[in-house]
């Protein structure tokens, strides 16, 4: 089947499936504006995507700054480095409520879980350092639960390490 397309200057004559159709200025002119919206629509989607994006790693860089911070190392170092998995023995013994590294990986957790925070970006970055931290977090995290009555406390952290050992498990390495 052969189209003819003609214009003129009042209309266009068209062969679509058989059907003629006109085509005025008007109509030609709701359809190119038609088509302006969907382009802008789709370059907004876009921009959109890419601002996302550019957000989880303002934060993920944020995060490793507070991270590789000499305050925060020593405080970790400290962690690590106690004798003790008792919550209150801990607290009473460095004078904090919460340690400052629990907070900080609860709160990636909190992220991650609303989904604020790229799970493997922060495996990649995090995952091998929160492992070996949850080692020595978890008891103390048990037993901070036990003392508070707060079945629910650090469950940030515990999902951030649950989240990164189900994707270790798929052998996606960590940093």
């Amino acid at each position: 089947m052969v189209h003819d397309v003609v214009f003129n200057t009042n209309y266009a004559k068209s062969c679509l499936l058989g059907t003629k159709m006109d085509f005025d200025i008007p109509s030609i002119s709701a359809i190119v504006a038609a088509a302006g919206v969907l382009v802008g629509v789709a370059l907004t989607v876009m921009e959109l995507r890419n601002l996302v994006k550019q957000r989880q790693t303002d934060l993920i860089t944020n995060l490793y700054s507070i991270y590789s911070s000499e305050g925060f190392q020593k405080e970790w170092y400290t962690f690590m480095t106690e004798e003790t998995d008792d919550y209150n023995t801990y607290r009473k013994k460095h004078e904090v409520e919460i340690p400052p590294s629990a907070l900080f990986f609860n709160e990636i957790g909190i992220l991650l879980s609303e989904r604020l925070i790229d799970l493997h970006l922060v495996n990649r970055l995090f995952g091998g350092v929160i492992m070996n931290y949850w080692k020595k977090a978890k008891p103390m995290l048990e037993s901070g639960r036990r003392e508070l009555n707060q079945p629910r406390w650090g469950w940030g952290l515990e999902y951030l390490c649950s989240e990164i050992q189900k994707l270790q498990q798929t052998g996606v390495k960590s940093g």
